[in-house]
């Protein structure tokens, strides 16, 4: 149905606040990438209109720290543009402290928290290898 996945890997050691919390941020950024990812608006039978949501799913993976820099590291060497949160931004309060914790680290030694991406599946599927279905 999809020739691409939407992906979002999460460290598997987060409290759930921080994981639903990640989750937004990650997809807020995906749908940045790609705005043709949202759909139509919904309405109910009552005629009450609602948000458009995403039209393709979106796949769910957990993995340790380690297997979240290699994914990291594959994102960054195949050239995909990614959502990306590390564990520092937990300690600021908007996205001019947050893009600014951010840029204190590197690849190599940034704690990452939680990535996205949406890419060809198969590519997908190469990218995520460790990453396990979130419990």
């Amino acid at each position: 149905m999809f020739d691409t996945k939407f992906a979002i890997i999460l460290r598997k050691d987060l409290p759930v606040w921080q994981k639903l919390n990640v989750t937004a941020f990650l997809t807020s950024g995906i749908v940045a990438q790609f705005p043709d990812i949202i759909g139509e608006p919904y309405r109910d039978r009552a005629g009450n209109l609602y948000n458009p949501l995403s039209i393709q799913p979106v796949i769910v993976l957990s993995a340790d720290q380690a297997t979240l820099g290699t994914i990291h590291r594959r994102t960054l060497e195949r050239g995909l543009t990614s959502s990306l949160y590390v564990e520092e931004m937990f300690s600021t309060g908007f996205d001019a402290a947050n893009r600014a914790v951010f840029a204190e680290f590197a690849p190599e030694d940034a704690k990452v928290v939680g990535i996205a991406f949406r890419a060809d599946k198969k590519l997908v599927d190469k990218i995520t290898k460790g990453a396990r279905m979130h419990a």
